[in-house]
């Protein structure tokens, strides 16, 4: 029987303190460095920094160190560009609404860049103390001057003094230009579009201002001096003057939008080489074997985490045989990872296993534990596969996240929103604060719907905000049903005038209810981000065939990833140029799922997805 053995984070920095500021604490069989650390309310990098041995595993009966000073504080978090309150909460593990009551007064006017929030309850010594510093910093080195900006509000905006804004532009002295670039920091040169070779773009469908800056390396600022005409948004198919000297390429590294190629990896395969892949899968074997109580088939029928681990295996063996009758040399290895919310045997598999030649590994699902999976196999540079899981965490070279990132899937739809020249309104709950933030800090050009007091929609400015002979998203998150069918009837109504679809983040719970009429929404042609893709070419269907003879009922989405993760991983790995630089410069596509892994901040996530649609006929389509 394999002991469990405790998955660790990366010590990041060592350091001693007094005595008297420390406890003992004598690990107890199972316990975990996460579960002490909550204990003592402290996180867990202090219990690495005071034990630096942790980092190899807890054994039972040894003693740890625990940083009592620390443990009255509560953690401080600084907002970072693009961060909203989901992905903090995610990232602390805490809800958005401890996050809203601990910060009441700092969130009065929403999430801001540079602003110091509490992501653990505050002590009365916190608040009376003031450890939040209402200082807003920046890592921003210029800024695009927009219309009816002032000078006083950018130089408030990114700490600074109108005197230093002007000393360091002395252009703007005699007042600000829309369109202009100022520099926000000593040092900072700008470009000069006009000293190098230009060439005419055809601007493509998703692409945006960002994506077309970080393209070309040059700022949105300059892209705009070369071409007036973006004054008045991007749109598909503009023609854009940008450079083509060689200095201005797009940089790999780094960047969520990097245009690749879609091919298909089975012509390109390398046979000449024996390749090797583990998975991981928590299939738990020990606790079902151990239950005196249930059986083996009660478990199948009643363990959800069983069956999701089931149905992934079966269609990830699909992927295998697949791979053995395209002739590719590679070794697959199973191991059993057993897992509860807070451990894991996982550094023990590893440890007791050779995984030195291993090209890939896929697995476990659960984040915390496929991060330290990835951090053990580190030193080998091993590719590492998150499966499932849909949170983020520590940014390591070699994890490969496959499920993208949900602010990914939200800007999908923005980048949809203006390949259709479109007019957005933001149907937002007072309650969805979340979306309202997220909308607010990074698509402040769209317009907000309101509410009257008995918690009807103002139809009237809901007119005003809608354009004739344009297109118009109306863009929803309803927590009731009841408003829901309120809205989609007055937008059905205001269709008879103006050109509107309805769009929604994600397919929520509300949106299922009975009183919500399914033609209701498919006449708004309901559009939203999808991970996967609607089954429809003769493949696909020869699979769910396929998958029924052997396993007795068709594939469910779960099946359908393990069948995808595994047969790009295998193929990707049979490259001759193996997974890593596989996965920096392909785009690839099977049953239900693309890969398009691309890093951003450290962190390699997929960001191939589709936007799908309720058409009029009660089916569900990709949006063109």
């Amino acid at each position: 029987m394999i002991k469990r053995v405790i998955f660790l984070i990366p010590m990041i920095f060592l350091f001693v303190l007094p005595i008297q500021s420390q406890i003992k604490h004598v690990v107890a069989k199972g316990e975990t460095v996460f579960q002490i650390a909550k204990k003592y309310e402290v996180t867990p990098f202090d219990i690495y920094r005071l034990n630096p041995d942790a980092k190899n595993g807890l054994q039972e009966n040894t003693t740890l160190l625990i940083p009592k000073g620390t443990t009255g504080k509560a953690l401080i978090h600084l907002v970072s560009e693009k961060e909203t309150l989901y992905g903090i909460s995610k990232k602390y593990n805490v809800s958005v609404s401890d996050i809203e009551n601990w910060n009441k007064d700092i969130l009065q006017n929403g999430l801001k860049i540079g602003q110091e929030i509490y992501v653990s309850k505050p002590s009365a010594l916190d608040v009376k103390t003031n450890q939040i510093k209402s200082k807003v910093v920046s890592n921003a080195t210029t800024h695009l001057v927009q219309a009816k900006e002032t000078k006083y509000g950018i130089s408030t905006k990114y700490g600074l003094t109108v005197t230093e804004l002007e000393q360091l532009n002395p252009q703007i002295i005699g007042g600000l230009n829309e369109g202009q670039t100022l520099i926000l920091k000593p040092g900072v040169l700008l470009k000069k579009p006009s000293t190098i070779t230009l060439i005419d773009y055809e601007v493509q469908p998703k692409e945006t201002l960002y994506s077309l800056s970080k393209k070309f390396d040059i700022s949105q600022g300059e892209l705009t001096t070369l071409n007036p005409d973006l004054q008045d948004g991007l749109k598909m198919g503009m023609i854009l003057k940008v450079p083509s000297n060689g200095t201005f390429q797009a940089k790999a590294k780094d960047s969520i939008l990097i245009t690749k190629s879609r091919v298909d990896l089975i012509a390109t395969v390398d046979k000449s080489k024996q390749k090797n892949m583990v998975l991981l899968l928590p299939f738990n074997m020990n606790k079902i074997d151990n239950d005196s109580i249930k059986t083996r088939t009660d478990h199948i029928k009643t363990n959800k985490f069983l069956n999701l681990t089931l149905d992934f295996y079966a269609g990830a063996l699909m992927a295998i045989d697949s791979a053995k009758v395209l002739g590719l040399p590679v070794n697959v290895k199973v191991y059993d990872v057993e897992s509860t919310k807070y451990s894991s045997n996982v550094a023990s598999i590893i440890s007791k296993n050779n995984f030195e030649n291993a090209d890939a590994v896929i697995g476990p699902f659960q984040n915390s534990v496929v991060e330290t999976t990835a951090q053990l196999l580190t030193k080998y540079n091993t590719p590492v596969i998150s499966p499932l899981s849909k949170e983020r965490g520590l940014p390591l070279s070699n994890l490969y996240y496959t499920v993208p990132a949900e602010d990914r899937l939200r800007s999908s739809m923005f980048d949809y929103f203006k390949s259709k020249n479109g007019n957005v309104v933001a149907v937002i709950s007072t309650k969805k604060t979340t979306s309202k933030d997220f909308i607010i800090a990074n698509h402040p050009e769209v317009k907000h719907a309101l509410f009257n007091d008995k918690g009807a929609l103002d139809v009237v400015l809901l007119k005003t905000q809608l354009i004739k002979g344009q297109k118009n998203f109306v863009l929803m998150e309803i927590e009731k049903a009841s408003t829901v069918l309120n809205i989609t009837k007055i937008l059905i109504e205001l269709q008879k005038e103006y050109d509107i679809q309805l769009a929604v983040f994600e397919l929520y719970d509300t949106l299922n209810f009975e009183e919500i009429p399914m033609k209701n929404l498919a006449e708004l042609k309901m559009l939203f981000p999808s991970t996967t893709k609607v089954v429809a070419t003769p493949e696909e269907k020869i699979f769910e065939k396929e998958f029924k003879k052997i396993n007795n009922i068709y594939p469910n989405a779960v099946a359908k990833k393990g069948f995808d993760v595994t047969f790009d991983t295998l193929l990707r790995i049979c490259q001759p140029e193996g997974f890593v630089k596989s996965a920096e410069t392909t785009k690839t596509e099977y049953i239900e799922n693309a890969f398009d892994y691309n890093s951003n901040n450290g962190l390699i996530s997929n960001n191939a997805s589709y936007l799908l649609y309720y058409d009029t006929d009660l089916t569900i389509k990709q949006a063109q």
